[in-house]
C-alpha cells in the first residue's frame, strides 16, 4: 500500500536548482520532501559543470607543458595516461558529492525520496510507493542532450556528456556534433590530452557568442590542431565494418565524408518533462520546456519551475539564482520577478569567454544608440608577463555611460568579468569602473583600463586643453 506525506515544499529534481531549494527551504522550518529519480547533485555534478571543468583544468595542464620553452623552460616529452585523467575526473566529483548527499540533506531536515515522480493531480505527485500533497511544488528536473534526427545516428555509438566522462580510452579521432560551449570545451580538452579533433557546426561556432570575442577562442583552437567546420551540416553518420564512425557532411562546397573512433553528441539541451505527467496538474509545457510567469510560476499556481527545464538560460548559476526567489515568493511571500538583465555566460576554452548583458549584434538589431569600448590585452603589462596577449575586452555603454553590456575573451575571462555584472546589477554606470585603484600588475587592471577610454575622447579633446591653457595663465 501507498503512503501519503503531506509537506510544505515539494521539489522534483535534485540538481543544483533543486538543492538549493530544499536545503533553503529544510533550514527555514518549512517541512521539505526532496524526490530524485537518479543520481544526487544532477546533470552538473556528475555529467557536466564539474566533471568537464575537471578535464579541461588535466587538459590546461598539459598544454602548459608543451607550451612551457616561451618561458625559457624546458619540459619532458609529455606523457598522458587519460584513464588516471578519468581517475582524477571523477575524484573531484566524488569529492564533491557529500555535499549533495541524501545523507547531508537528511540532516537538514528533508523526507529524500529516491524514486521516479510523477503528478497525479494538481496538488499530489506520485513517487514509487509515496503519495506527497503538497502546498507548494517546485519541479526543478534539468535538460539532457538533445539527439538531431540524423539519418544512421541509430545505427552508430555515440557519447553524450551524461556517458562521456566514462570513456577510459583517449579517442583516436573524436568527432563532435555542436560547437557550442560543450563542444568547443570538450573538443579542446580532448586535443590537448591526445586525441584529433574535428568539431561540425551547422552554424557558427559559438553562435551565441559576439563574434569579435568568439573568435579569440577559436583562432586558440585552430592552432592546437582542432579542425572546426562551420556552416557544415551533417547528412547521414554510418558504422564502418572495422568499427570506425563516418560522417558525412555538406557545406558550400558539396558533400565529404570524415571517419573517426568516437562521435560525440552536443548539440544542444532538451528539457525533461517526460515522465512528470505535467497534463494532471494543469501545468502547461512544449518541447522548450514548462511554460513560467516572469515569478517562476506554471498555469498551476501552486508550482514552480526552475533551471534548465523553465525553458530560459540554461546555466547552474540561472538554476541557483531560481532557487533564491522561490524560496523568497514560496516562503516569504515576497514578490519575486527573473531579472534577465545581467545573466553571465561563460565558455571555459582556453582563452575563456565571458559576456553580460547585450552584445554589439543586440543593440544593433535593437536600433538602441550605443558606445563600443575595447582594451586589448596585448596592451596590458601583466598579459604580457605571463605571454598570454591574445584576446579583448569589449564593453557596450549607452546613453550617459549606462553600462548595456560587457564581453572578454582572454585568460580567466571568467573571473575578470565579474565585476561588471555586479555594476549592471546595481545599475551603475561606465564611471563607477573607472573610480577605484586596481593593484598593479593584475589582469584586473583591464576593467579600470577601458572604463577610463570611456573619457578619453572628452578628456584629451581640444576644449580641455583649451581649458588647461586659461588655467595655466593664473600661475
Amino acid at each position: 500500500m501507498s503512503k501519503t506525506i503531506n509537506t510544505d515544499i515539494c521539489v522534483i529534481g535534485a540538481g543544483s536548482g533543486g538543492l538549493s531549494v530544499a536545503a533553503g527551504a529544510a533550514q527555514l522550518g518549512a517541512p521539505t520532501v526532496l524526490i530524485e529519480k537518479a543520481k544526487m547533485g544532477g546533470d552538473c555534478l556528475n555529467y557536466g559543470c564539474v566533471p568537464s571543468k575537471a578535464m579541461l583544468a588535466a587538459a590546461k595542464s598539459a598544454q602548459s607543458m608543451r607550451t612551457a620553452s616561451k618561458f625559457g623552460v624546458s619540459a619532458p616529452e609529455i606523457s598522458v595516461d587519460f584513464a588516471k585523467v578519468m581517475d582524477h575526473v571523477h575524484s573531484v566529483i566524488a569529492a564533491i558529492e557529500p555535499n549533495d548527499s541524501v545523507e547531508r540533506f537528511t540532516g537538514l531536515g528533508c523526507n529524500v525520496i529516491q524514486a521516479p515522480a510523477r503528478f497525479i493531480s494538481p496538488t499530489e505527485v506520485e513517487a514509487g510507493s509515496t503519495v506527497v500533497r503538497a502546498r507548494r511544488f517546485v519541479i526543478a528536473t534539468g535538460s539532457h542532450a538533445a539527439i538531431p534526427p540524423i539519418a544512421g545516428l541509430d545505427q552508430v555509438p555515440y557519447l553524450t556528456n551524461e556517458t562521456l566522462f566514462e570513456n577510459r580510452m583517449c579517442p583516436e579521432h573524436l568527432i563532435i556534433l555542436g560547437g557550442g560551449p560543450i563542444g568547443m570545451e570538450m573538443g579542446q580538452a580532448h586535443r590537448r590530452l591526445g586525441a584529433r579533433v574535428t568539431i561540425v557546426q551547422r552554424s557558427r561556432a559559438m553562435a551565441k557568442d559576439d563574434p569579435e570575442l568568439a573568435a579569440v577562442a577559436i583562432a586558440a583552437m585552430r592552432s592546437e590542431g582542432v579542425a572546426i567546420l562551420e556552416n557544415t551540416d551533417v547528412v547521414s553518420t554510418e558504422r564502418e565494418s572495422d568499427g570506425a564512425i563516418t560522417v558525412t557532411v555538406k557545406d558550400k562546397s558539396g558533400e565529404r565524408r570524415i571517419s573517426g573512433s568516437h562521435l560525440l553528441i552536443a548539440a544542444g539541451r532538451q528539457p525533461n518533462t517526460d515522465g512528470l505527467n505535467l497534463e494532471a496538474a494543469n501545468i502547461n509545457y512544449d518541447r522548450t520546456g514548462i511554460k513560467t510567469d516572469a515569478g517562476l510560476r506554471t498555469s498551476n499556481r501552486h508550482v514552480y519551475a526552475i533551471g534548465d527545464v523553465s525553458g530560459g538560460p540554461q546555466f547552474t548559476h540561472v538554476a541557483g539564482y531560481h532557487a533564491g526567489l522561490v524560496i523568497r515568493s514560496a516562503l516569504f511571500r515576497a514578490p519575486a520577478k527573473f531579472d534577465h538583465t545581467a545573466v553571465p555566460r561563460v565558455t571555459y576554452t582556453d582563452p575563456e569567454v565571458a559576456q553580460v548583458g547585450v552584445t554589439e549584434d543586440d543593440a544593433k538589431t535593437a536600433n538602441m544608440p550605443y558606445r563600443v569600448l575595447h582594451w586589448r590585452f596585448d596592451e596590458h603589462d601583466r598579459a604580457q608577463a605571463e605571454r598570454r596577449t591574445e584576446g579583448l575586452a569589449k564593453i557596450i555603454t549607452g546613453k550617459s555611460g549606462k553600462i548595456l553590456g560587457a564581453g572578454i575573451a582572454g585568460m580567466n575571462a571568467g573571473e575578470l568579468l565579474q565585476p561588471w555584472i555586479l555594476a549592471m546589477t546595481r545599475k551603475l554606470k561606465i564611471g563607477a569602473m573607472t573610480g577605484f585603484i586596481a593593484p598593479y600588475p593584475t589582469l584586473g587592471e583591464v576593467n579600470k583600463r577601458i572604463a577610463g577610454s570611456y573619457y578619453t575622447p572628452t578628456l584629451f579633446s581640444a576644449r580641455t586643453r583649451m581649458i588647461v591653457g586659461l588655467l595655466r595663465k593664473f600661475g
